[in-house]
């Protein structure tokens, strides 16, 4: 014990004791920022991982809900006939590539076919136009009017793709429209409930998919180009190309101007989904105001009859009767 206390006492054991300590200290200070690691890049680097992963399911969920022609690649004659006779100049590939994209054909494989369709169907009509008229001697003509039937066959044929296209664009984008309002709504809540516009894109797309599937798959595509494209603007402005609406294209614009100046969204939002709903109203009240219209020849040719049958009916009885 003596010993030890000694020891602890001693001037050249303290000195010592002070200068192993404060060389440790040196050593640990030098050492420190070597051993500690960097949280904030670590995080940095799970969240890229998770992007990663979120883009490669988004991309397979899409791969796998895109069937048949609506997201094919182009294969087999059909791309070598449109290539060898330059059938994307001659009929503007880049004006109907972004008409197949609003009635939801997407990728290479539908322009493709849609070329080959307006290059194949004006033949295929004008043969059976003329298999009828001299053939079968339909209508009943003269060689001069089976000539021009079998024109206006071949006239309608080369028109039938663009009238096939425009229907279904019209369609889509009535059904677009319906639901677009109550998107809006949503997408208001999900963004003044601190969601991220991704989050809020996927979480409509969900809710309204039963009800209206394609705007359901617009806002799914917009949430994979947020995710993958270099820039967020393109993905909104793809969004509007592919809707053509105009409903669609302010609110657009709205989330452009969000993004590059970081303007409020929300009151934007309300304005534009109050302006839709009006003008969902307006198209409901338009569509009452042209009923009476067209219900006049019905009435006339199936109402009116019955009913002076029926009015003046027993009164012919009993002047038959009396007769």
């Amino acid at each position: 014990m003596e010993a030890i206390v000694n020891a602890v006492t001693d001037r050249n054991f303290q000195i010592a004791l002070l200068v192993s300590l404060a060389s440790i200290a040196t050593i640990f200070t030098i050492l420190e920022p070597l051993l500690v690691k960097d949280k904030l890049k670590e995080r940095m680097k799970s969240v890229g991982n998770y992007r990663e992963n979120l883009r490669q399911k988004q991309r397979e969920s899409l791969a796998k809900k895109s069937k048949g022609i609506r997201n094919t690649s182009p294969q087999g004659a059909v791309k070598e006939l449109v290539e060898s006779l330059k059938l994307l100049e001659v009929f503007d590939a880049d004006a109907a590539r972004k008409k197949l994209m609003m009635a939801g054909f997407r990728g290479q494989g539908p322009v493709f076919t849609f070329m080959t369709a307006r290059l194949g169907l004006p033949f295929v009509v004008a043969i059976i136009v003329g298999v009828y008229v001299y053939l079968l001697d339909g209508f009943e003509l003269d060689s001069f009017g089976r000539l021009l039937a079998t024109f206006g066959g071949f006239f309608i044929g080369f028109y039938l793709p663009n009238i096939y296209i425009s229907n279904v664009v019209a369609k889509r984008q009535q059904k677009v429209q319906e639901a677009w309002p109550d998107a809006l709504d949503l997408l208001l809540i999900c963004v003044e409930s601190g969601m991220s516009i991704e989050a809020a894109f996927q979480k409509v797309g969900d809710e309204v998919g039963p009800n209206c599937p394609e705007l359901a798959e617009e806002l799914g595509l917009t949430t994979a180009e947020l995710s993958y494209l270099q820039e967020r603007k393109q993905a909104y402005i793809n969004l509007a190309e592919r809707t053509g609406l105009d409903s669609v294209k302010g609110v657009v614009t709205a989330l452009v101007q969000s993004e590059k100046y970081g303007t409020p969204l929300g009151q934007s939002l309300r304005v534009m989904a109050k302006e839709s709903r009006d003008l969902r109203m307006q198209e409901a009240e338009k569509k009452a105001a042209a009923l009476p219209p067209k219900l006049t020849v019905p009435m006339i040719g199936f109402f009116l009859p019955v009913l002076f049958a029926v009015i003046l009916g027993p009164a012919i009885m009993s002047i038959m009767g009396l007769e």
